[in-house]
């Protein structure tokens, strides 16, 4: 009789089955970083338009230095009133740098790099979005870092005038508009962290709403929601390329609606405040759009107490906005996502690694038939492709 494992390997072939479908070799073949990132514009109307994002480059003198003397923020607002269309430089030394960081549309190209080993950069907050718009406001500009007529106050006062019940997404240590943002070599911590029950607690580390964002050796920790790679225009695409970073949670801590590419990248689930059921992705692409996230060449990994008890999920669709019509096909964002040549580590849910949508509870299915369409809006678009280790099995048969 064939073990469990035998079985299953034998089914990680195209075309999988629905709940864990498999991309045969000429399927994956569109799904490249190239193509990933090479439309800009509305999602009705792309225009090709290639970027293809080098590895970030520092200066040996940055044209702005943070230390124990000056704030992120306030580099960021001297940057912005530089004006003009060259790269700006923001070096940060090391050390612990507390408090939230906004960065406006209108931002000259901006990077922001650590001076130092990106563990001993830290910049933190601890933030939840189910405090009111007032709270937020109050714990967010303790300090009085945004004031009226600086570069960030339009962000700020966009979330302190909210008329929601909650903060809900401005919840977030760094948040950036400007387009053609690079930041390198740090940490970045909502350090609300196990601090909170594991229910829904929505503590982001950084949130990028703009066009060719670009991240390198980065940390991104919190607990739920950890990066929202977003698209602040919900009609256009709005492209994230992350390298060479570590991003850890436990709820939809990778989400959002970008085009993003993820290379070289570890993704840690961690049990310490949510010990079963853990989800990693949870992509909100445009049901009219074949691009969402692209995992690559990369690690996904969860902690002892996965390890013990594999109920991990890599991913599920967000469905925003569909709480009280339910999922309509072609209208609700429908979240797209393939994870190919990446390391699958143990501790996840082997036959049944993607979850049902967060906003609908829709059941995850996925198509296996002959010539199916990838994009077909009546099913998920979360796929796997060419991946190894103890969850991965063995998809190069």
């Amino acid at each position: 009789m064939k073990t469990l494992l035998a079985v299953l390997a034998s089914l990680l072939v195209a075309p999988g089955t629905p709940a864990r479908p498999i991309l045969s070799p000429a399927e994956a073949a569109p799904f490249t970083a190239a193509n990933y990132l090479r439309y800009s514009g509305a999602y009705a109307n792309p225009v090709t338009d290639p970027w293809r994002p080098k590895p970030i480059r520092t200066p040996r003198h940055a044209d702005f230095v943070v230390d124990e003397t000056t704030t992120v923020q306030e580099a960021v607002n001297a940057a912005y009133r530089a004006g003009g269309t060259r790269r700006l430089f923001i070096a940060v030394r090391p050390g612990t740098y507390p408090g939230t960081v906004f960065i406006p549309s209108g931002t000259p190209p901006l990077t922001i790099f650590g001076d130092g080993p990106a563990e001993k950069i830290n910049l933190e907050f601890t933030v939840d979005a189910t405090i009111t718009p007032a709270q937020w406001a109050a714990q967010v500009n303790a300090d009085g870092r945004y004031a009226e007529g600086d570069p960030a106050w339009p962000m700020f006062q966009s979330c302190a005038t909210k008329t929601t019940a909650t903060a809900a997404l401005c919840a977030t240590v760094v948040w950036a508009q400007s387009t053609d943002l690079q930041l390198k070599g740090l940490t970045i911590t909502n350090t609300l962290l196990d601090t909170v029950d594991r229910g829904t607690h929505q503590a982001l580390a950084l949130r990028t709403d703009a066009d060719r964002t670009q991240l390198e050796k980065m940390r991104l920790i919190s607990r739920q929601d950890t990066f929202l790679a977003n698209a602040g225009d919900v009609n256009s695409i709005a492209r994230v390329c992350v390298r060479d970073s570590y991003l850890e949670g436990d709820t939809d801590f990778v989400f959002g609606r970008a085009a993003a590419v993820f290379e070289h990248d570890e993704f840690r689930l961690v049990s310490s405040r949510k010990e079963s059921g853990g989800v990693i992705f949870a992509p909100d692409t445009s049901p009219i759009f074949p691009y969402g996230f692209l995992v690559t060449r990369s690690r996904i990994v969860a902690d002892a107490g996965y390890q013990a008890a594999p109920t991990g999920r890599f991913g599920r669709a967000w469905d925003q906005g569909a709480s009280a019509t339910g999922y309509l096909p072609g209208i609700t964002p429908n979240g797209q996502l393939v994870i190919r040549d990446s390391y699958l580590g143990a501790g996840f849910d082997t036959v049944n690694p993607w979850a049902p949508a967060a906003t609908t509870a829709r059941p995850f299915v996925a198509r296996v038939d002959e010539g199916r369409d990838l994009n077909d809006v009546t099913y998920n678009r979360l796929w796997e492709f060419r991946n190894h280790g103890p969850s991965g099995i063995d998809q190069h048969r």
